[in-house]
């Protein structure tokens, strides 16, 4: 689940980068790369959030003191936040990118996630789902707060401490509100593992909302889906109907995944090696994407055929890469920088 999460974060980075010439909002092709990008990001935080919540979980269960916290945390914390700017550096606006240098992003939000994570671990299974429920809501309560006004270029970018602080916690790409939500998911998914009706139960009421945000979008005549603007669910920001649907189908994606994995079937035993090298596949992609955005700007964009080869291309290189640095260079990768930063916290 964590390899298919991080490969469709690039594919739809890459789609945003070598945009096809001539494809419009309603086109099928721009339809297909919109979903996967509205699935990506949820399903990757959520992963992220349970990944964080199990070493939370491991780390606390006998041992909480804020000695043991500050060691657990700001390793995380650091390396996070300086991959988050790495990031913005790799995909600067200043050479055709999409960021400024200073932008919080999904990554900061991990690093909050995991500043957090040793408190939320210590609370029970209902009681996160209740917080998971409030973080939903707070699109309704932040309303003008979440920046709905705010195009792409102002939402990365950030004049001073203040605004910095606002894009993070409330309308940046990926604020705390409500995009902790997912990360609470995550967790609820770690802990409701051996009790699949409950997880159905949520799938079920998911469904249920969405098919309810259908009937409405169609009532008044308004778009279901839209990355921005006037629709149902919109990305940026996050509307409260976006983040129920995308929690619903990311709960769907692990109970098929669960089903076809206790089948004792090893025919995606392929990805596993991605699924072990998410944030340096999440980074590396963007080094690719900063020399692509660099040869693209100011050059005509491709057509569908060489757009969507190039885009499937990178999205699907990933997955060898994986396997030849797992072969031969297990030992180099963000993953165990953070591994060894936190063994010499202890």
């Amino acid at each position: 689940m964590k390899a298919i999460a991080v490969l469709c974060m690039v594919e739809v980075h890459t789609a945003a980068i070598i945009p096809p010439e001539g494809i419009s909002v309603g086109h099928p092709a721009a339809f297909v790369a919109a979903a996967f990008g509205g699935m990506a990001a949820p399903l990757f935080v959520t992963l992220s959030g349970w990944g964080i919540h199990r070493g939370a979980q491991r780390r606390f269960a006998d041992n909480f003191n804020n000695s043991a916290w500050i060691d657990w945390v700001l390793p995380r914390v650091i390396l996070l936040t300086m991959c988050q700017f790495l990031v913005n550096i790799l995909l600067n606006v200043e050479r055709g990118g999409r960021f400024e240098w200073q932008t919080p992003g999904v990554l900061t939000l991990l690093a909050i996630a995991a500043l957090l994570a040793p408190l939320l671990s210590r609370f029970s299974t209902a009681n996160r789902g209740i917080m998971m429920t409030l973080l939903m809501v707070t699109p309704l309560v932040l309303g003008g707060l979440a920046g709905p006004e705010l195009g792409w270029f102002e939402r990365v970018d950030s004049i001073g401490l203040v605004e910095w602080l606002e894009r993070l916690i409330l309308n940046g790409t990926y604020p705390v509100l409500p995009w902790l939500a997912f990360v609470l998911l995550g967790s609820l998914i770690s802990d409701l593992e051996n009790t699949p009706k409950q997880r159905d139960s949520m799938i079920a009421l998911g469904f249920a909302i969405t098919t309810g945000t259908i009937a409405y979008s169609a009532y008044n005549n308004m778009d279901w889906a839209l990355t921005e603007g006037d629709a149902v669910l919109t990305f940026f920001p996050a509307t409260m109907a976006f983040i129920i649907v995308a929690s619903t189908f990311v709960l769907l994606a692990e109970k098929l995944l669960s089903a076809y994995s206790s089948t004792g079937s090893e025919k995606l035993s392929f990805l596993e090696p991605a699924g072990k090298l998410t944030l340096t596949i999440y980074i590396s992609h963007f080094a690719v994407l900063g020399i692509a955005a660099m040869y693209m700007e100011g050059e005509p964009r491709l057509e569908l055929i060489p757009a969507f080869l190039v885009t499937i291309g990178h999205t699907l290189i990933w997955i060898p890469l994986a396997m030849l640095h797992q072969k031969y260079i297990p030992e180099i990768s963000f993953e165990n920088l953070l591994r060894r930063k936190s063994q010499s916290a202890r």
